[in-house]
């Protein structure tokens, strides 16, 4: 299953320094940015009632109860002020009527004092800037306000009835006052308000983007360390260690990881002297056997020529002394090879051979020419070592024959770069438990198997061999049966001291 990706520790760190940044001062400034708002339209509209309320109780009472375009227009100029107009309407009356006399006067409302000069006529309020449900509460006998955008410009639009108070009641008049403020000055300092919100909120973004990264820095730093370390570790360098900085958490991370490594490197240590010890005991038994079994070689060979004379059971006696001697005298061989391979002192005697030859030699010097078939083009020539090659396909095509069926085969593959030297039979093939050990040392597939023909050596040589040529030896089960060994030998080989040689 492929891992889903995921972002860094420090983008993760610094998207949630940014995120808790963006939601708290969208928060507060938002707050705030509502709160002002609504407090500075609250004031201004509660003034402008006031004032008009004001402007108009001092205009009463009224001159007459059925007023003509003269009243109208004299009501709508005491509901007039420097920061507003206002228009007085009865039934389908309304005044005033005048269009304004300045030419700079083409807004529908002056919005701020010295807008006009003395002498010119004020400008008129646009019916069509008082919606219908305002004047049917106003209709009613309430004082009520809008506000409405009118030309891109917002208004404060006010409206109220004008009554006539009596002995015993209070009746409506039927007249209708109302007066437009312009709101551009507050929604002025409302955009002020949102611009400095929005500052603010980036300047606290950005503040908080360097606390991040501040953070991190301090954070990801021994993460960093703790890292490498490991990498190191992992990589073999035992000695490795992390400065310890300060008494966190992290502190206590590096502590631990510091008693780790130096608990590991004493284990470490302890395997690499005892298999040390163990290999230098192997090596030292086997050349300490070398002599006593080349005599003991001698003794078996004169006890073998001789069995025949002997009588039944000393013959069968000595031909067991002579066996046993020659299996002996292989392991110890085999012991004292894996020994060079483990001290590293094994080295290649390279010489440019063609590799069919090389093939059919091994096949012909042990009897096995007529058993395997072969595919071998004809010359390929490769720079390696003879003998090396030549054990590792007396190892194959000796487990093939005993362990396989036939038709054993040995196959050449070409490229510019390797060759590849296949070993197959048609036997069971090796069970799936079995493949990943195929070259482990003394690997018995059965554990029933007390004891096996060979020294348990020859593959696990084999392999070593062909990695000393920089090569590879695998296995795996044939698709139509059977077990196939591939060696696979780089055309360019390399001399013992690490240079190539083509």
């Amino acid at each position: 299953m492929t891992p889903r990706p995921s972002l860094g520790l420090r983008a993760r760190l610094l998207f949630a320094f940014a995120l808790l940044c963006v939601v708290t001062a969208a928060s507060v400034a938002g707050g705030s940015y509502v709160q002002a708002r609504n407090a500075i339209l609250q004031r201004t509209q509660d003034a402008a009632v006031q004032a008009m309320t004001n402007r108009l109780q001092a205009h009463y009472p009224l001159p007459s109860a059925e007023p003509g375009l003269a009243e109208l227009d004299e009501i709508a100029g005491a509901a007039t002020d420097q920061n507003s107009i206002a228009v007085a309407v009865y039934r389908e009356m309304h005044a005033p009527l005048a269009p304004p006399l300045a030419p700079s006067l083409a807004s529908p409302l002056a919005p701020s004092p010295g807008r006009w000069r003395p002498g010119e006529r004020v400008p008129i309020l646009d019916l069509g800037m008082i919606s219908p449900e305002l004047r049917q509460v106003v209709a009613s006998g309430q004082t009520a306000w809008q506000r409405v955008v009118w030309q891109g410009e917002p208004f404060l639009i006010i409206g109220t009835p004008l009554l006539i108070v009596e002995r015993a009641r209070t009746r409506m008049s039927g007249i209708e006052v109302y007066t437009a403020r312009s709101l551009l000055p507050e929604q002025r300092s409302i955009d002020g308000l949102a611009t400095s919100a929005w500052l603010t909120g980036g300047a606290a973004l950005a503040f908080a983007v360097i606390l991040a990264l501040l953070a991190t820095r301090g954070v990801l730093r021994p993460v960093r360390e703790l890292g490498w370390a490991a990498r190191l570790l992992g990589e073999g360098e035992m000695r490795t260690r992390i400065v310890v900085r300060g008494s966190d958490e992290l502190a206590d991370v590096a502590h631990t990881f510091n008693n780790t490594a130096a608990e590991l490197e004493r284990h470490v240590k302890q395997l690499r002297d005892m298999e040390a010890d163990a290999r230098r005991f192997v090596a030292d038994v086997s050349h300490e056997l070398r002599t006593p079994l080349a005599a003991l070689a001698a003794v078996a060979d004169i006890l073998d020529e001789e069995a025949a004379a002997l009588p039944e059971p000393v013959g069968r006696a000595a031909r067991l002394v002579s066996q046993e001697t020659l299996n002996l005298t292989g392991l110890v061989n085999d012991l004292i090879e894996i020994s060079r391979f483990d001290s590293g002192v094994a080295a290649l005697a390279l010489n440019e051979i063609d590799v069919a030859e090389l093939v059919r030699a091994t096949l012909r010097t042990r009897g096995w020419s007529e058993s395997v078939h072969t595919e071998l083009p004809s010359s390929v020539t490769v720079r390696l070592d003879p003998r090396r090659v030549d054990v590792i396909l007396a190892n194959l095509v000796g487990n093939a024959l005993r362990h396989g069926e036939p038709p054993v085969s040995v196959r050449l593959r070409v490229d510019p770069d390797w060759i590849a030297l296949e070993v197959l039979d048609h036997g069971p093939g090796l069970d799936e438990a079995v493949l990943p050990h195929v070259f482990d040392r003394f690997y018995k597939a059965s554990a029933a198997r007390a004891r096996s023909e060979g020294s348990g050596l020859g593959l696990a040589i084999a392999r070593e061999n062909a990695r000393l040529h920089r090569g590879d030896l695998t296995v795996t089960n044939a698709p139509d049966g059977g077990a196939k060994f591939t060696l696979r030998l780089p055309r360019r080989a390399h001399d013992p001291d690490g240079g190539a040689e083509r």
